[in-house]
This record gives C-alpha cells, structure tokens and sequence, in this order.
C-alpha cells in the first residue's frame, strides 16, 4: 500500500485487520493529510494516529477499514547477519516493487536502539515498507537508503513496532499535526554547537594513513547523513553518524588512541540525548572537532 502525506509518497504495511496501519515516521512529517491507498485502489484519510515514536523513525496510524488482510510480524531479535531478506515498497513510485539481498549487519547505535542493514536495493519512495524474512514475516521496517554508500540500506527492527502495539497512544488528527508543527519550529530554531577543540597532542600516535582515514571518513558520513537530516530524516542521519564513529574507531591503529576516544565520548553524549535531532547534532560535533584539528595539523 502507499501512504502519502502532502507530497511526500510512502509505502506501508496492515498489522492489524481493523485498521492499524505501519510506516516511518518522516513520511507523514510532510504535513498536510495522510491519505492511506490500498492494493485494491480503495483509499482512506488517516482517523488517527495510534501510536508514534520520531526517534526511531516509526508511526502506526489507524483509518476507517475492516477485515483487512495483516502481515504477520517475525521475531526481530533472531536476526543473524546473512539471514536473507525481501523488501516491497514503491520506489519513484512503482507500485509494489519486490527486491532481494541478505542482513549485511545488526548496528547497535545505543543500548535502547538497533538497525538493521541491509543489502537489498532502495529507492524513494520505499520507506515504511515491510523488509520480510525468508518465513514471510516482517521482521523491519525500510527507514533510509544512501545514494553514494555502495548499496546501504536500513530498517528498524519489528520489536519496535510491536512495542508500539503493545503500548497505543491514541491521538486526534488535529493534534498530531499540531505536534508536526511544533517539530518543524524546533527544525528552524538554531543549533547551539559544542565542537572540542582538541589539542594538537590528541593525534599522537597517528600516521598518515590513519589520519587520511580519519578524515574521508568523516568527510563521507557527513556528505551522506546531512542529506537526511536536511530531508527530516533525523534518526536516520544519527544513526549513519554513530555507526561511521563505530566503524571509523575499530579500523584505526591502536597507537591512534586520541581520535577513538573522542570519537567515543561524542557516542556516550549522544547516547544520552533524547532527541534525535540532538543526538545528529553531538556527533556532528565530535566529527567538526577531529576534522578542526586535522586542517590545523595541516597548516
């Protein structure tokens, strides 16, 4: 099914056949009405919202149907690097696109988040759609792509979305839009920065080649996270940079000691934000601090 929000165009899934309805959080930010299509054509504006959570990309809406057919949910936590996975969605708009790939990783971006990586293609227009395992249950959500990542793909886990079943909280229309509004002066309000400004000691240690792959590293998620965060995507920009810092502190040497610390310590302070918005902002930081350093130790 698609969902579309203003001009903004998603898909969706049914998990329960009374109504409930599952996509990703940004594709209603959109504004203007969420107008829910069906696979038979029928179409119907959502009623409300039932349950939401922006930090982890996910909303399940409810609209006016009956005896829908539902997509059972699979068991998330069971998923195993290499496992194979299928996604539906409509990217650029064509309908009920089926693609193929494997679970390329399980990224823990904090302790009360994870996201699944995957290898089959994406496309816009494909977010909210269900990511299936090879019994035909959905065991993720398509929450973003990246155009120049080499085919990276991610989803949030189905025990997200059950645990939004599980815990509704009903709120009107009106309301909801409400609160979109309200995200949106948030998203204009400016940024308080809180870049380190590292001592030139922080790089002891370091060769060049590790202080290059510290510097296209950081270079590479910033050019693909901004992009997100810039589109509302901001969850999905956070996680793209807390997996960079990952990924960029377990290739560096071990006598390159001060950039993995730093990295770390930016992790431990976005972790402990709330928002996402906010925690895209405190690695964002720590990125700007090591690459402030870098073109200083360059002059």
């Amino acid at each position: 099914m698609t969902v579309r929000a203003g001009d903004g165009l998603g898909t969706g899934f049914i998990v329960r056949e009374d109504g409930w309805v599952v996509t990703n959080f940004h594709v209603v930010r959109g504004g203007g009405a969420i107008v829910v299509t069906l696979a038979d054509g029928r179409e119907f504006p959502a009623a409300e919202i039932v349950a939401a959570s922006r930090s982890r990309d996910l909303v399940v809406l409810r609209i006016e149907a009956h005896k829908l057919p539902v997509i059972p949910l699979g068991d998330s936590t069971a998923v195993r690097p290499g496992d194979t996975v299928l996604a539906i969605g409509h990217p650029l708009g064509l309908e009920d696109t089926v693609s193929d790939g494997l679970i390329s990783a399980v990224r823990h971006v904090h302790a009360d988040f994870d996201v699944l990586q995957i290898s089959a293609p994406i496309a816009p227009g494909s977010s909210g759609g269900p990511i299936f395992n090879a019994q035909g249950q959905v065991i993720g959500v398509v929450t973003a792509f990246l155009k120049s990542g080499q085919n990276l793909n991610f989803g949030v886990p189905s025990k997200y979305v059950a645990d939004l079943m599980e815990h509704p909280e009903p709120i009107s229309m009106q309301l909801f839009e409400a609160a979109l509004n309200a995200i949106e002066r948030e998203g204009t309000a400016s940024v308080e920065r809180h870049v380190p400004h590292h001592p030139d000691a922080l790089l002891k240690g370091c060769t060049l080649p590790a202080k290059l792959l510290i510097a296209k590293s950081l270079s590479e998620a910033i050019e693909l996270g901004a992009p997100l965060y810039n589109d509302g995507k901001v969850a999905a920009c956070y996680h793209i940079y807390d997996g960079a810092a990952a990924d960029l502190g377990r290739r560096l040497p071990a006598t390159c000691q001060g950039p993995r610390r730093a990295l770390a310590e930016g992790q431990q302070r976005a972790a402990k934000l709330s928002d996402p918005s906010s925690q895209a902002w405190a690695m964002r930081d720590a990125f700007d601090g090591l690459l402030e350093l870098l073109t200083r130790g360059a002059r």
